[in-house]
């Protein structure tokens, strides 16, 4: 089984926001990562408006609409109340129709996200959400930590995937070999409790070449969701050589992994 790549175009947004115009242009970039081989594009607008704005998210369904193979996910906070022109997660959702839509509990307080769902606490919220996007055939992933207790929820709840939090992960790279493992041990863990349960894995936060190879030895792994560490190794190598460095290791996982 292929592990996709999506790539993240949040960073070309937040550069093309520190100047007036369209420069870097984000739809230019979209198709450009798709040509190099990326199998999907990922964009996460927050109400904010620091990167990826609403516009942006119809023009890439624009894009990408007649592009079946490429699949276009849209992250964000459920529960972030509409502010100007942004409309909310639910109603952008609706009107860019994204193959999967990750709901992601972050707020305008974090750099980035940083931690999954609490579906003790959420899941009454999130029901109807998770409803109303499906009802528009819309794969719904919940952003979640290995916990094994929040991933039986999550497949209550009736999500279609998780995409695992790779950040500790990723933070304990350099770290401790013992407590690298623990990590890695705890997302594989979570990982195969998520496909016992009928659910997708994904995964994404800090992922870069060094630590991807590792990480997409994941059993069951079918998206992977690459931005900043991409963009920036995109400053070295040039976007082509990049999106096909990375798609490189995931080749080379998923043919180790299922034994081919």
């Amino acid at each position: 089984m292929s592990i996709a790549l999506s790539v993240n175009l949040n960073k070309i947004a937040l550069i093309r926001n520190s100047r007036e115009g369209n420069y870097p242009d984000l739809i230019e970039h979209a198709r450009a990562c798709v040509s190099h081989g990326a199998n999907g594009i990922t964009v996460h607008p927050r109400p904010d408006q620091r990167h990826v704005r609403p516009g942006d998210v119809l023009q890439l369904a624009e894009l990408l609409k007649p592009l079946p193979e490429i699949e276009f996910n849209v992250e964000g906070n459920p529960f972030a109340a509409q502010r100007g022109d942004y409309p909310g997660l639910t109603s952008l959702a609706e009107a860019a129709l994204p193959d999967q839509c990750t709901l992601v509990p972050d707020t305008d307080h974090q750099l980035t996200s940083d931690h999954g769902f609490d579906l003790t606490q959420t899941a009454d919220k999130l029901l109807p959400v998770i409803e109303k996007l499906k009802s528009l055939k819309i794969r719904v992933s919940l952003f979640m930590d290995p916990i094994p207790e929040q991933i039986e929820l999550a497949k209550q709840l009736g999500a279609d995937r998780i995409e695992l939090y790779t950040g500790p992960y990723a933070a304990a790279w350099n770290d401790d070999p013992d407590t690298l493992e623990n990590l890695y041990q705890q997302h594989r863990r979570a990982a195969l409790l998520a496909s016992e349960l009928g659910l997708g894995v994904n995964a994404g936060h800090d992922l870069n070449l060094d630590n991807l190879p590792r990480f997409s030895t994941i059993p069951g792994l079918k998206e992977v969701s690459i931005g900043h560490a991409l963009i920036v190794d995109a400053i070295t190598l040039g976007l082509a050589e990049t999106v096909k460095a990375y798609k490189a290791i995931l080749e080379v996982a998923a043919t180790t992994r299922d034994g081919r």
